[in-house]
């Protein structure tokens, strides 16, 4: 019985981390489609280029929430698993990144792929679902690297980055409430964006991926410019 219990949380999971926040919230604003916008993802990043800030905020909230609950939910129905406590979140990654309710086809019928994010918001939320205090810690962290480097694929990875060394960190030193296995979410959730980001990855090696122009590497790659302006 317990283990139907748990193999429905992971499915709520994921079916919770579908719901495509973002596309409901530009759509609602501003009538467009956010998969017809630059990326085409449905994360808050995009939401905010489609449809502004407020947008891409609540987005960005919103999609927190749902790998939070999907944790909330598992120790509620399974509170001494913590494998189902890690792999809902995951679940929930997984379904924002590859949305059950967002198909796409060709034009003869056939299906291509399901639409999403890149995983970031959901892994945060998983993260603070899993202690409170790392959601905070994680985006204080996060905004760092965005506001420092300018790249949000790179903030997008490093949120898995952050939650498996504050895991490690509790995990070493015992602390109430830790798990070893909490690492595995951190470590599980890096590998899920870094598979969402290839073609970023692809980019910013190549040097083209976008840098946002409010971060300090974007204030200096536009003073250079300005300076010595291509012929």
């Amino acid at each position: 019985m317990q283990f139907l219990i748990d193999a429905g949380l992971v499915l709520a999971g994921y079916l919770i981390g579908s719901i495509p926040f973002g596309l409901l919230v530009v759509k609602l604003k501003t009538g467009k489609d956010i998969r017809t916008v630059e990326s085409g993802r449905t994360g808050g990043t995009n939401a905010f280029r489609a449809a502004g800030f407020g947008a891409g905020l609540l987005t960005a909230i919103l999609d927190i929430l749902k790998g939070a609950s999907a944790v909330w939910l598992a120790q509620t129905l399974s509170p001494q698993s913590d494998w189902v406590h890690i792999v809902a979140p995951l679940a929930a990654i997984l379904g924002h990144n590859y949305s059950a309710y967002l198909p796409e086809w060709d034009e003869n019928g056939k299906f291509v792929r399901l639409r999403g994010g890149a995983g970031g918001a959901p892994a945060l939320g998983g993260a603070m679902g899993l202690w409170l205090p790392a959601g905070i810690i994680i985006f204080g962290l996060g905004a760092l690297v965005f506001f420092t480097l300018g790249y949000a694929s790179v903030t997008t990875l490093s949120v898995a980055l952050f939650a498996t060394l504050i895991f490690i960190i509790r995990a070493a030193n015992v602390a109430p409430g830790a798990s070893w296995v909490y690492v595995g979410y951190g470590l599980a959730a890096g590998l899920l964006l870094l598979w969402a980001l290839r073609p970023n990855i692809k980019k910013l090696f190549a040097g083209q991926e976008r840098v946002v122009s409010i971060s300090l590497h974007g204030w200096l790659k536009a003073r250079k410019e300005k300076q010595h302006p291509q012929p």
